[in-house]
């Protein structure tokens, strides 16, 4: 816990507040190519998929409220992938530039590389998204490509971004087993 803040996992008392903080970046954002919020039942049915799979799903709370969270999942489905995974990161809109998406991160790529994962993608909506893309080089992901035009949404085309990080040996050996 720093600042008053703390990561953990995620509860289903904690599912409207998410529920709320992905809300506003469906209706007023590029990270969701979504443009309808999905409602409390489905976020909930969400979560719960990703965690029966043993991903993790955390949040930042400070003083009682969620102020964020964070979880992975898989890249893609098929079995080579297995050693791969996808980060999520979202803030409450009252609290962004204070450092809690990198705790979030943070805490995200310490325990996946704890779960035996190599790498890490994340997959950024809008190219422009600077502040998504800052957090993730600053947490050592490289720039991988870019999807030019993808989604569109506000009446724009929209890119999205793809970045990635090893995880602890990443490709340097082969997995166990």
């Amino acid at each position: 816990m720093a600042d008053g803040i703390e990561i953990r996992d995620v509860t289903d008392s904690d599912m409207p507040a998410i529920q709320e903080i992905y809300t506003h970046h469906v209706l007023e954002g590029l990270a969701s190519f979504e443009e309808i919020p999905p409602d409390l039942a489905e976020m909930t049915r969400r979560r719960d998929a990703i965690v029966a799979q043993g991903y993790p799903y955390r949040v930042a709370v400070q003083a009682g409220r969620i102020k964020g969270y964070a979880y992975a999942s898989s890249y893609r489905p098929r079995p080579a992938y297995k050693y791969t995974v996808e980060d999520s990161v979202y803030v409450d809109v009252g609290t962004h530039r204070q450092g809690i998406g990198q705790m979030l991160l943070e805490n995200l790529i310490d325990l996946c590389t704890a779960k035996g994962y190599r790498q890490m993608i994340a997959v950024i909506g809008d190219s422009a998204n600077n502040p998504s893309i800052g957090l993730h080089e600053k947490l050592g992901f490289e720039k991988a490509g870019a999807l030019n035009s993808v989604g569109f949404k506000f009446g724009r085309w929209v890119d999205s971004l793809i970045m990635q990080r090893k995880l602890g040996p990443g490709d340097d050996t082969l997995p166990e087993g």
